[in-house]
């Protein structure tokens, strides 16, 4: 390896050097990975994003780890872990470790994390998440010590590992309007002492111990800092951090989002994100070299003076040339790999009645409602199209698998989030005569859907059935704050958005495997 010297860099190397490519085979583009290919051999790009999961995420390593003789920084999302030709090391995103109660099992996430995914050819990913976000299956938890417990020895395992960290999404200020930052931009109220009190308590205690690498900067305004633009825009917001101390490398999150897009063009955004103290954009899209492109458009413009895009380079170089002291070939141990492989099931929650216990009997009479997508066709014969998510893990023919394996007696229906006339009718009057009825609901905050609820209809389903106790068990995959809106119910289980979670409810239920998970938030269950 070939550590890149700044005063020998080249204008077009410095903004390759704070240009993040992004390689995805969903976003394919054969005229994207020539561009980026071509950088590297230059050595003019400081960061490629090779999306984990995809289907040729695998030979894109490959072929980065062939080209780039220089420690060019490779970073990807891996919220749940990642996906591997030869197997999956899957959770069911940051609440499932959360919910098992014991930071441990952070730990040993990061350390799995790590050693998976430094043998494939990466040094670097956007672990931990650190926002305090009650019921959020994409954070740790809702209470700031907790969530920079677990965030520390998540950290700590990725290390361990063989990764640097890069968490997220700074400045984890509250988001009380609950808005989707890919819809527009998300509002915080809090002051400058009050988000370096709440939000910024995570990052400053793991600055402390050395575990943060990197953050990325989110696409919130906080409105009572700077008015005028969103964090990752924000000189104003970004200063803060680097006033605690931090000397790590800054990125935009996907500059693709409407929180950005709404706001600026794209000229502007790449300009204004290094400007307000960002070390590399992150477009996220296909499109490299018309994005590389608006970079240089934005350098020629003036919108990023030279000596802040010097300092930007030089972190990005720093960066590089620790990913050169990582751990490699990290063994991990069967002690280990039993942890990591038993979160999602040791993450699985449960709340009943007095009296009322967890488990139904296997051979009683019960019929099973499972809410799929709307999105999703039901044929005439009862098969449908595998669901897959975002994150492939509901699965409803598996789900129905399952269900008569460990209940031979039961009937399963399915069902829309937002069910039609047809489908309440059926359930109404198939489920009449059995023993209990059973729904099995689900939010995933995925991309552009907006805040996380049971859409009315379903609701005043259950609402109805409930009325006449024909139905006295919800199993929900996800949020539990939405099980708010819900009647009493005297048995609720709770798992979180894997395949492994929706087994280990069932066998919950079941009576096969205790309900050992505990909410990281407070709900108020009627």
């Amino acid at each position: 390896m070939k550590e890149l010297v700044f005063e020998e860099l080249t204008l077009r190397q410095k903004l390759g050097m704070v240009f993040t490519g992004f390689l995805n085979s969903w976003a394919k583009s054969e005229d994207n990975e020539e561009f980026l290919f071509e950088l590297i051999k230059e050595r003019a790009l400081g960061v490629v994003w090779i999306q984990q999961g995809a289907r040729d995420a695998e030979e894109m390593l490959e072929k980065v780890k062939e080209l780039a003789d220089y420690p060019i920084i490779v970073v990807t999302d891996a919220e749940s872990g990642i996906s591997t030709k030869n197997g999956d090391y899957l959770v069911g995103r940051h609440s499932a470790i959360g919910n098992t109660g014991d930071p441990k099992n952070a730990y040993v996430f990061g350390k799995v994390l790590g050693a998976v995914a430094h043998k494939m050819g990466y040094n670097m990913v956007c672990n931990p998440i650190m926002d305090i976000r009650p019921g959020f299956i994409r954070a740790l938890g809702s209470d700031k010590e907790m969530v920079t417990e677990f965030s520390a020895a998540m950290a700590q395992g990725l290390h361990d590992g063989g990764l640097l960290t890069l968490g997220k999404h700074y400045p984890g200020a509250d988001n009380p309007l609950g808005i989707d930052s890919h819809m527009t931009a998300a509002i915080s109220y809090q002051t400058k002492e009050e988000l370096i009190e709440d939000g910024l308590y995570p990052y400053r205690k793991l600055m402390e111990q050395d575990l943060l690498d990197g953050i990325m900067t989110g696409h919130k305004k906080c409105v009572n800092i700077d008015p005028d633009h969103p964090a990752s825009m924000s000189k104003k917001v970004i200063d803060i951090i680097r006033e605690l101390g931090f000397e790590g490398v800054i990125m935009t999150d996907a500059l693709c989002m409407m929180g950005i897009k709404a706001l600026y063009n794209d000229v502007e955004s790449k300009g204004y994100a290094i400007a307000a103290g960002n070390d590399t954009i992150l477009p996220f899209t296909a499109e490299s070299r018309k994005e590389f492109a608006d970079l240089c458009e934005a350098y020629d413009q003036g919108l990023i003076p030279d000596d802040v895009l010097d300092a930007a380079v030089k972190r990005i170089l720093e960066a590089q040339h620790k990913t050169l002291s990582l751990p490699k070939d990290v063994e991990i141990t069967e002690e280990e790999m039993e942890i990591f492989r038993n979160i999602d099931k040791n993450g699985v929650y449960a709340k009943t009645d007095e009296g009322v216990s967890t488990s139904l009997s296997r051979d009683g009479k019960y019929y099973f409602a499972v809410v799929i997508r709307n999105e999703m066709q039901i044929g005439s014969d009862g098969k449908i199209d595998v669901d897959t998510f975002s994150s492939k893990w509901h699965y409803p023919l598996k789900i129905k698998q399952k269900i008569m394996e460990l209940f031979p007696n039961a009937a399963v229906k399915f069902i829309h989030e937002f069910p039609s006339q047809g489908q309440n009718v059926e359930v109404l009057n198939e489920s009449l005569g059995y023993d209990d009825v059973i729904f099995l609901t689900f939010t995933e905050p995925l991309s552009f859907t907006g805040k996380e609820r049971l859409t009315h209809r379903l609701v005043t389903l259950i609402d109805a059935m409930r009325m006449t106790e024909r139905v006295n068990t919800v199993i929900h995959f996800g949020n539990p704050l939405v099980l708010e809106d819900l009647p009493h119910m005297p048995r609720i289980i709770v798992g979180n958005v894997s395949e492994k979670s929706v087994e280990a409810t069932l066998e919950v239920l079941a009576g096969e495997y205790p309900a050992k998970g505990k909410l990281t938030c407070e709900v108020n269950f009627k």
